[in-house]
């Protein structure tokens, strides 16, 4: 079964600045091709930083303000503050920057997005050369696939070969990415590791189960014995 991968998603050829880039060049960088941010690189086009417009929005936040620290004051607005009198890419970036190569997959993209709080990033190659962008909006394009994509998935390679699993007692369903299984497995103990297998098939969006199984091998809980 393929897996999507960043590079079946990203955006190819993502616009780029250098270090010396100038701020309003940025700025209209940024306007143009209707982005929020843009990779820095170095001449060897490999990713240096990332300057966000949130990194141009210090210049109007502490517009004329002065440059004493100020008691308690957090180590992020002090960056802030710093990047008000910054002139170029280099001195507003974020460094070093988080990328992704195009071969990972989609749900490692996700994790790194999440954990790192951010909505893109740059794709590189081996070398670390930047080769594109990839989004969140991106990464949900895998739920564009259709009912009759998951559902071959589903039937000419995930059920076959899957222990205590017989494909002709089967049935499933799939409306709008929600995938129905019905029929009866060998082993209750299947079932659980099924719908794992399903879920994790590119574009389901849930899956439910009406499946029964001929023995019931799933473990009972602890019930502690009466006492009179």
């Amino acid at each position: 079964m393929s897996r999507w991968e960043v590079a079946d998603v990203m955006t190819v050829g993502a616009v780029s600045v250098r270090e010396d880039t100038p701020f309003k060049e940025i700025v209209d960088l940024l306007e143009a091709h209707e982005v929020n941010a843009l990779p820095v690189v170095d001449a060897f086009d490999r990713v240096a930083g990332v300057v966000s417009s949130a990194d141009l929005m210090a210049k109007i936040e502490f517009a004329g303000d002065d440059d004493r620290v100020r008691m308690f004051e957090s180590r992020h607005t002090r960056q802030a503050r710093g990047k008000a009198h910054a002139t170029a890419a280099g001195e507003l970036m974020n460094a070093p920057a988080v990328t992704i190569t195009g071969g990972a997959s989609l749900a490692a993209a996700a994790r790194i997005m999440e954990a790192a709080g951010l909505k893109r990033l740059p794709v590189v190659d081996d070398l670390g050369r930047l080769v594109g962008m990839v989004t969140r909006r991106d990464l949900l394009k895998v739920f564009l696939r259709t009912d009759a994509d998951i559902l071959r998935d589903i039937m000419a390679e995930t059920l076959p070969g899957m222990p205590g699993v017989e494909p002709a007692q089967l049935r499933a369903e799939v409306d709008d990415g929600v995938v129905t299984l019905l029929g009866q497995v060998e082993r209750a103990s299947v079932i659980p590791s099924l719908i794992r297998r399903i879920e994790r098939i590119d574009g389901v969006v849930d899956v439910v189960s009406h499946l029964s199984a001929i023995a019931d091998d799933e473990p009972k809980p602890y019930q502690a014995p009466v006492m009179f």
